[in-house]
């Protein structure tokens, strides 16, 4: 049975989340302050955790980057803020969706399921590695090489975008091609979730990520894989 953790200092939203979400069907665990949210993950292994960015103890966003650390289970941010600042640092420090206070319980549903549908299995036993000058991506081990040496701090949705990018190198894809085939056709949020996430692997692949050679950017239409196949 898929379970879920609920992170929010705020009783009545804690209720209402897990009143809707075990209606659902889901196995539910709830904290009200970031170190105890962070002990019951460590304690649970939930499949997704429901986590608001301002907590007592820890702040979410701490709470967030431990996670990272730890596991690659998905990760709704719940923000009381409209600015944009609080969702792409969500987004950038590993975040899968953010939803913004006061949001609607059907809403939240569907973007959860939304979210598990997502799946993070490995690739196929047989899929061959991508081989570039310079870069490899090996889809059965989920590693990425560059000049022979392993970049080690792809989180798994990094390299699912990374990889669709570098199946069709010289193809420029569109933010909507990309959401559709890395964050699945029924993603609920922005389209900008895709140019924050590609800022975060040139940080981690490129040479020089203000000039970057690997993922360039196709102004008004999306992003292309420059790199040349060998």
């Amino acid at each position: 049975m898929t379970s879920i953790l609920i992170i929010d200092d705020e009783e009545n939203i804690r209720n209402l989340v897990d009143a809707y979400l075990k209606a659902e069907g889901y196995t539910i665990n709830a904290a009200t302050d970031g170190p105890q949210g962070l002990a019951l993950f460590r304690r649970h292994r939930p499949d997704l955790v429901i986590l608001d960015i301002m907590l007592p103890g820890m702040d979410g966003l701490e709470v967030l980057q431990h996670i990272r650390r730890e596991s690659d289970a998905y990760v709704m941010m719940l923000t009381a803020k409209s600015e944009e600042a609080d969702r792409v640092i969500g987004l950038t420090v590993g975040a899968d969706d953010y939803l913004t206070k006061p949001f609607s319980p059907r809403e939240l549903v569907a973007r959860v399921k939304a979210i598990l549908r997502r799946g993070r299995s490995p690739a196929a036993d047989d899929e061959p590695a991508l081989r570039f000058k310079r870069l490899q991506i090996d889809g059965q081990r989920y590693e990425v090489w560059r000049d022979g040496e392993m970049i080690e701090d792809l989180t798994t949705l990094e390299f699912k975008l990374l990889k669709t990018l570098a199946t069709y190198p010289g193809m420029v894809l569109s933010r909507e091609q990309l959401l559709e085939q890395v964050w699945g056709y029924d993603f609920y949020g922005e389209a900008r979730v895709v140019d924050v996430h590609i800022g975060h692997i040139r940080q981690k692949i490129e040479y020089d990520p203000a000039n970057p050679q690997f993922i360039t950017t196709v102004r008004g239409v999306g992003y292309k894989f420059e790199a040349e196949p060998v």
